[in-house]
């Protein structure tokens, strides 16, 4: 913390009792009619007698105090915090993650371990997530139903945590695509942000849900969402060029989505690919740089300006005391 004034230019006062004192005429005696009080000559023997309320060298010190206190108080007395970043302006972006049951299959390697499609997203989507400084991130669970796991915050760590925590099958066996959508637009369509994306990651085709894929894409469409969609896992062929997965691809939906609401559509059939979309999804939807803050700020200015007023109350009442003693002392 940091001590200043706020307007430091108010102490080009402090010298103007001084100059008033130097430069201007003395005020005139005043002759003629007065207020004539008949005691007046025993009111002055009982000043003398008694002394006055304050020496007259200490009522001008304190009312050069008082000045200063006051001109003080005009310069508002400040202390100043330490820098407080606010959030960066970015985008309002939500990941819809399918943890239907044909996540469970094993055919993503990280490291030299072979592993499940979900491990595989988790560990590169954290990350992402991890990056994304200034964005509000929300997160969506689908499989054959869809569910809000995160609002969207700029609490990315909870955002991660939420992520790390997901289950395959947690939300039924089924691939639910048109309404983690439908949900994903329903929460952004009403938030002030200009940019509204969702990045969209499923290994199967739609295969259950209240909404199609098709409808959901175009709901997104009219509410300004762009939607990203990312394919996950290998593609392994049988005879004939025949899948052997029990829930295809459906790459032809996933292309018409990206295209109809302005995104993109993308293949990850390993690890590698998967790190190079979320890249690339860096550099299409970039966060601003530029770091923003604000410092606290306690005003101070109440307690000189107090002390004047407490000051100027005390010698009014020394003054008024010290007359009324002399007056009816005798």
């Amino acid at each position: 913390m940091t001590f200043g004034f706020a307007h430091l230019w108010a102490f080009v006062a402090l010298p103007l009792p001084l100059l008033v004192y130097l430069f201007l005429p003395r005020a005139p005696a005043l002759e003629g009619a007065a207020l004539r009080v008949p005691f007046y000559a025993t009111l002055m023997q009982g000043r003398a007698s008694q002394g006055t309320s304050a020496p007259a060298s200490l009522r001008l010190w304190l009312a050069l105090l008082i000045w200063l206190l006051l001109v003080i108080a005009a310069a508002r007395p400040q202390w100043i915090g330490a820098p407080i970043p606010l959030p960066l302006a970015g985008r309002d972006l939500m990941l819809a993650v399918d943890i239907s049951g044909s996540m469970v299959e094993e055919d993503m390697v990280i490291g030299a371990r072979v592993t499940d499609r979900l491990t595989a997203v988790k560990a590169v989507a954290g990350d992402f997530i991890e990056r994304r400084a200034g964005d509000r991130i929300g997160l969506i669970l689908f499989g054959q139903q869809a569910y809000l796991q995160t609002p969207l915050t700029f609490d990315r760590e909870t955002a991660r945590t939420l992520l790390f925590e997901a289950a395959i099958g947690l939300a039924g066996k089924d691939t639910a695509i048109g309404d983690a959508i439908g949900l994903a637009v329903k929460r952004l369509r009403d938030q002030p942000a200009e940019q509204r994306v969702l990045i969209l990651l499923t290994d199967g085709a739609n295969t259950a849900g209240a909404i199609t894929p098709e409808k959901a894409a175009e709901l997104a469409a009219e509410a300004g969402v762009r939607i990203y969609t990312i394919g996950v896992g290998a593609d392994p062929r049988g005879p004939f060029g025949m899948s052997l997965g029990r829930n295809p691809l459906d790459e032809r939906t996933l292309k018409q989505i990206a295209e109809q609401t302005g995104g993109r559509y993308f293949r990850a059939r390993d690890l590698r690919e998967l790190q190079s979309i979320y890249a690339l999804l860096d550099e299409l939807e970039p966060v601003e740089s530029q770091q923003e803050g604000f410092r606290p700020v306690a005003e101070l200015f109440a307690w000189p300006l107090g002390a004047a007023l407490v000051l100027s109350a005390l010698v009014a009442v020394g003054r008024a005391s010290g007359s009324l003693r002399s007056a009816f002392n005798e």
